[in-house]
């Protein structure tokens, strides 16, 4: 009897076969589709529409973006392609190539994502690759209260880690919840609090 082993895929490899409707992300080597209900859309499209109008307002020199796919790197050297729910991106590095897919390889200023069934992805995973890529601030949007309590405390309640890169690289955590107004390095006259996007 033979056996066969599924070649893993590399970042490059899932940008030429990463098929065109839907949403995907490369995640241990295979192709994964990324799925979400419409309370998870309404929270990331609240996000994503508040940035817009705040680089409007401040005429800021970012894009904000819920398509873009960038490679970070495990810990085990394995090359991911995550696509953060909501993310923030220079736009100078944005328009050095526009005829290019929106993939990146070199970090971006603010990564976000809501949580989901795959929380333990944005808690452990994508928390340890964006870290070691070097995303400047990180978001993990739990509307749902359902990671652990040693995040959430007990009982568990929604929401909002933000996490900011120190001097040596690494993340430094801060929670926000009920009427905590969100304290953003990218945003910081940013108007909202933990509830408004809870539950947007």
């Amino acid at each position: 009897m033979k056996t066969y082993t599924k070649q893993k895929l590399t970042f490059e490899q899932f940008l030429e076969q990463c098929p065109e409707e839907s949403l995907y992300e490369l995640v241990d080597g295979e192709i994964v589709e990324v799925r979400a209900t419409r309370n998870h859309d309404d929270v990331a499209n609240f996000l994503l529409f508040g940035f817009n109008d705040e680089i409007r307002r401040q005429n800021l020199n970012y894009v904000v973006n819920n398509t873009a796919v960038f490679k970070t790197i495990t810990a085990n050297g394995i090359e991911q392609g995550r696509k953060p729910d909501v993310s923030v991106i220079d736009k100078d590095r944005w328009r050095s190539n526009r005829s290019a897919y929106s993939a990146l390889e070199e970090p971006i200023q603010l990564a976000i994502e809501v949580t989901s069934t795959n929380w333990e992805d944005d808690y452990i995973d994508k928390l340890d690759e964006y870290q070691r890529l070097g995303i400047t601030e990180y978001w993990i949007v739990d509307y749902l209260a359902i990671g652990l309590r040693e995040y959430l405390g007990n009982p568990k309640v929604p929401a909002v880690f933000i996490f900011l890169l120190d001097a040596e690289g690494k993340y430094q955590r801060t929670l926000f919840k009920g009427s905590e107004r969100i304290m953003s390095r990218t945003f910081p006259e940013l108007a909202l609090t933990a509830e408004q996007i809870l539950t947007a």
